[in-house]
């Protein structure tokens, strides 16, 4: 029997196969018979695997959530940082099938109904790495935890996305840095405690601004 590696190394291959025909033909166009034609495999086999042509081009983030889930569940020490020690892991895994990510983001920007996909796979990135800090830090205000977790999503798909799109070399790295620099929890990263929020009128001018806010910063 095929082991866990060698499962997720086939189906990979079909992912590839799958993506280098759509971009060829379009995703349309493209056939089941043709996907598995191109594999090596047969149609019932196919569907073993993946219940759609969409699930092929979302095949890896399945794995990627699963693993994700399963290195959080085992994380000890900080939250926060195993949550961003996550996100790292799926971004090197993303470098590791780079020519697979930016076929895949060449096709999904043509298909409306998959990009509508792919904005439900990242909520549920989000949503595993909130659920993982509320069961943690139940302490801690719902909305930083909320926050926290969109921010730490979005880094890493911004960095993603300028990878695929050739427009950067950024790696695991550069993610760890623009991490570390996302506030967590209360006080800690920001000094939230001594924060001051200044309200004002848009049209009021720089100087009046900085006169204002030391005057009343003089107050406290």
């Amino acid at each position: 029997m095929a082991n866990d590696d060698d499962t997720a190394r086939f189906r990979l291959t079909v992912v590839d196969h799958a993506l280098r025909l759509f971009a060829e033909q379009g995703y349309e166009a493209t056939s089941v018979d043709e996907i598995a034609e191109a594999a090596g495999i047969s149609r019932r086999t196919f569907f073993r695997q993946f219940r759609s042509k969409e699930d092929v081009i979302f095949a890896d983030h399945e794995s990627q959530l699963a693993q994700a889930a399963e290195f959080l569940a085992a994380a000890q020490g900080d939250p926060w940082e195993a949550v961003g020690a996550a996100v790292v892991q799926v971004f090197e895994r993303f470098t590791q099938w780079r020519e697979i990510a930016e076929r895949r983001y060449r096709v999904v920007r043509r298909v409306p109904a998959l990009r509508e996909r792919e904005i439900v796979t990242v909520f549920r990135y989000e949503r595993l790495f909130t659920d993982y800090l509320r069961e943690r830090l139940p302490e801690v205000p719902d909305l930083m935890r909320v926050q926290f977790a969109a921010t730490v999503t979005a880094t890493h798909n911004y960095l993603l996305r300028r990878m695929v799109r050739g427009e950067s070399d950024a790696g695991a790295v550069d993610l760890r840095v623009e991490l570390a620099a996302i506030p967590r929890g209360a006080g800690r990263a920001t000094g939230a405690e001594d924060m001051v929020i200044a309200v004002f009128p848009r049209d009021m001018p720089p100087r009046q601004v900085a006169d204002l806010v030391t005057r009343r910063l003089s107050n406290l």
